[in-house]
């Protein structure tokens, strides 16, 4: 079973971009999660979670996120690899989002004065 839970801030606004070979649309997040444990020096650690959000979900996030809002993303883990302009091999993994939920929300951008 691949199935993952989260609970994080957004590290910056979300932005809606286009699938290059079609008309849909999606976003990339990055979770900032913190552990649930601090070092022996009182520290807080954190780790940070790239997410993917399709179609609605995306435009949703877009319309009422901004960085520094929590969010509660469930889904899957996938791993992909590209070639980066060196013509290296780079890998990737990152949370597809299937649900979310808002911890806290703005209001509309169009609102925002």
């Amino acid at each position: 079973m691949n199935r993952i839970v989260l609970v994080g801030r957004l590290t910056r606004d979300p932005e809606i971009k286009v699938f290059e070979d079609s008309s849909k649309v999606f976003t990339r997040l990055v979770l900032a999660v913190d552990r649930p444990y601090k070092t022996a020096s009182g520290e807080k650690h954190v780790d940070f979670i790239p997410v993917v959000l399709r179609g609605k979900k995306a435009e949703i996030v877009n319309e009422y996120l901004v960085k520094g809002s929590v969010i509660s993303v469930t889904g899957r883990l996938q791993s992909r690899h590209y070639e980066n302009e060196d013509g290296q091999k780079k890998y990737i993994s990152e949370v597809i989002a299937d649900e979310f939920q808002f911890m806290n929300t703005k209001k509309p951008k169009e609102e925002i004065g």
